[in-house]
């Protein structure tokens, strides 16, 4: 046990750990050895993820500052302190990441005839060409808005490209109000392409914001342009729904989410060429101090820059691609569930592929003897063959049950749509637990084999994504076990019916078992290491924060167990602190692919079990969630799955990150050999197409 009771000291701020994995994620595009377009996606990556922490958890620091929350967290950081903190820290992060854009990833683009051509650079053809696509293209459809009495500051979009415009002189009407706003249609690219001919190389494109600075004066005739600045705010994203006064969840939400545009604003962008008298204005528009501005040397929103590796024919400056492959005991049984009924199936995706869930799903709906189909979906994409399959079934007569999660953050909209045409097609659709999220990835289909029902069930670590199983690491499996296939009937019968919770064979399941169930496993290892014998754990995951779980964890190393975590994104325990954590290791691998597996490893004694989860080991995951972590019953698998998903990664000195007593992390130097666990698996598994250079 720890001598004492553990400080804050001990713990890691949630948001501060959030912003550390984003500057693991920028680093990618400073590394010489990755491919030069996906460097500059690392760039947009940085700012995808950086939008949503504003929209999230700076919206949440700031809403606990507003209503005076008594709330601290295990670091023991006052809501204003973590803010104050936190955008010291990101105004640094965004900074590095311009100087990474202007200084290194754009020249070398340029050397490689792709570039983005700026105003002052641009020749007379090229002039020519830009003012004819602003006439044709873009000035229908502009609406400038002058600010006066009769035209107040507009209301503007969450993460919208706006520009602001000072003004000289009247208008036909004498007024002269100095300034306007010029909102850039959602519809319009931000990045146009010029013909060849016409850039002058392979590959030459110019930013909407440039071509719209050099022809704002068409907006505004007879009147002088004194400046035009671009901007861009972000607002808080999170949905509010009052549980006991919601009657209908798909109703409720539908009215909410068109608010989530217009939320309370969170952070200002502006070029850094916008003056001081410009941007005090627009802050005091959107209610914002001097710390929520963010001037940035370039575009105010580089994620729009992801089109450009796609549109640009150059695969010498990509990942080579890749196919992944499909497991054997597939390749020749096109029967699914007979291949099945011989051997559970184990899925790594992206390294295998995720063909084998589609066609699960769709072999059982074309199948006359399966007879039902009950499935979860918490994020799947707008053109999901697998929810097209649900709705065949369900035309096709056979009982299908589906639990969409209505409020999977930013995927609202989209399940709101499926789950419409899921009831039109005669499904079953029901939205889980009010009050708990449905991440619980898991299917079942009955089928009647021969003379009795028998339940065919696939359990996964990630979501039924088939855009995101071909980018993030996940594990799934395919069995027809009683063991697995009761547990998950049982849990499909409490999100669906009302009752207690049925008490579970093997799976551990959140908001029940699985907090429980987790820490006792953790005090197990402590208990056999106090013993003298050998202990250990390792774990992977995208975060660990739950205080109780880190506190068991430091426990078990005082205790003298061998832990190993590999956590992706946020760790709020600190490693390698004298006795309290010197036998915990933490590491983080950010590659090619997100990194989203949940593995949990316990050596006991040499029974050495392995689980895989939906949950990481967070309170949430915990407590606020319909979750399952679900054993490897067999050997096979469970060899697979340590050999696979947890070998590698703790070998890999290519794309690993080692977190250290203070928090922070290195990529340590290392005399071995290069070795990226992601690219083993590749090689492994898939069928890699080199690039002709």
């Amino acid at each position: 046990m720890l001598p004492v009771k553990l400080s804050p000291e001990y713990f890691i701020n949630r948001e501060l750990g959030i912003l550390a994995f984003n500057r693991r994620v920028l680093a990618q595009a400073e590394d010489e050895s990755i491919p030069l377009l996906e460097r500059l996606k690392f760039l947009c990556i940085f700012s995808s993820n950086m939008d949503e922490f504003f929209e999230v958890r700076v919206a949440g620091l700031k809403n606990q500052i507003k209503y005076n929350s008594p709330h601290v967290g295990a670091d023991g950081m006052l809501p204003k302190q973590a803010l104050a903190k936190v955008s010291s820290v990101a105004h640094e992060f965004v900074d590095h990441q311009y100087k990474i854009l202007n200084e290194v990833v754009l020249p070398q683009l340029a050397a490689q005839e792709i570039r983005f051509i700026r105003r002052g650079h641009w020749n007379d053809v090229q002039r020519e060409w830009i003012a004819a696509y602003f006439f044709r293209e873009l000035m229908p459809i502009l609406t400038p808005i002058g600010l006066d009495p009769a035209h107040p500051f507009p209301r503007v979009l969450n993460k919208s490209l706006n520009f602001a415009v000072e003004l000289e002189g009247k208008d036909a009407f004498g007024r002269n109000s100095g300034v306007a706003i010029v909102q850039a249609p959602r519809a319009l690219p931000r990045v146009i392409r010029l013909p060849r001919d016409i850039a002058g190389c392979d590959h030459g494109f110019v930013f909407l914001s440039s071509i719209l600075h050099a022809h704002v004066n068409e907006l505004f005739s007879g009147m002088t342009v004194k400046g035009c600045y671009q901007f861009r705010v972000t607002r808080d994203s999170d949905l509010i729904l009052d549980d006991e006064e919601t009657k209908d969840l798909r109703l409720a939400l539908q009215g909410e989410l068109t608010h989530r545009q217009y939320g309370d604003a969170v952070r200002l962008e502006v070029a850094d060429s916008c003056p001081a008298e410009m941007s005090a204005f627009l802050l005091g528009q959107f209610g914002l101090g001097q710390d929520d501005l963010y001037q940035v040397n370039g575009l105010v929103n580089l994620v729009r820059l992801m089109q450009i590796p796609d549109s640009v024919d150059r695969p010498d400056l990509k990942y080579p691609l890749y196919t992944p492959s499909l497991p054997k005991e597939l390749a020749k049984d096109t029967d699914i569930f007979k291949a099945i009924r011989k051997q559970d199936i184990l899925l790594h995706h992206p390294f295998q592929s995720f063909n084998p869930v589609v066609e699960f799903i769709k072999q059982a709906a074309e199948d006359p003897q399966v007879l039902a189909i009950k499935q979860t979906f918490y994020r799947t994409s707008a053109d999901s063959t697998l929810m097209k399959s649900l709705i065949d079934a369900a035309q096709r007569g056979k009982e299908v049950t589906v639990v969409v999660e209505l409020l999977a953050r930013f995927d609202e909209e989209a399940n709101i749509n499926w789950a419409a045409q899921l009831e039109n097609a005669g499904a079953h659709v029901v939205y889980g637990v009010v009050g708990h999220k449905t991440h619980a990835k898991m299917a079942m289909v009955v089928r009647r084999d021969d003379d009795k029902l028998r339940r065919y069930v696939h359990v996964a670590t990630g979501n039924y994504h088939q855009r995101t199983a071909r980018l993030y690491t996940d594990f799934g499996l395919l069995t027809c076990q009683d063991e697995i296939s009761e547990d998950v009937n049982d849990v499909f019968a409490q999100l669906t019916g009302l009752g207690k919770a049925s008490k579970l064979r093997h799976l551990w399941q959140s908001p029940f078992t699985l907090h429980q169930r987790t820490v006792k496993a953790i005090q197990n290892e402590a208990e056999i290491a106090k013993s003298g014998k050998k202990a250990r754990i390792i774990a992977k995951m995208n975060a660990l924060l739950d205080p109780d779980v880190i506190r068991a964890l430091y426990d078990a190393s005082c205790a003298g167990v061998q832990i190993e975590l590999i956590v992706r994104g946020v760790c709020a325990l600190r490693p390698g602190i004298p006795g309290v954590s010197e036998n915990i290791k933490v590491r983080s691998i950010v590659g090619r692919f997100l990194e989203h597996t949940r593995i949990f490893y316990f050596y006991d004694n040499g029974a050495e079990h392995i689980y895989l989860s939906s949950a990481d080991w967070m309170y949430r995951n915990f407590f606020r969630r319909i979750e399952v972590c679900f054993p490897l019953l067999d050997a096979r698998v469970k060899k697979r799955v340590f050999k696979e998903g947890l070998e590698p990664y703790l070998k890999d000195n290519s794309n690993a990150w080692e977190m250290l007593p203070d928090g922070s992390y290195e990529q340590k130097p290392s005399r071995r050999a290069s070795f990226s666990a992601q690219q083993f698996l590749m090689t492994e598994y898939g069928q890699e197409v080199l690039p002709d250079i």
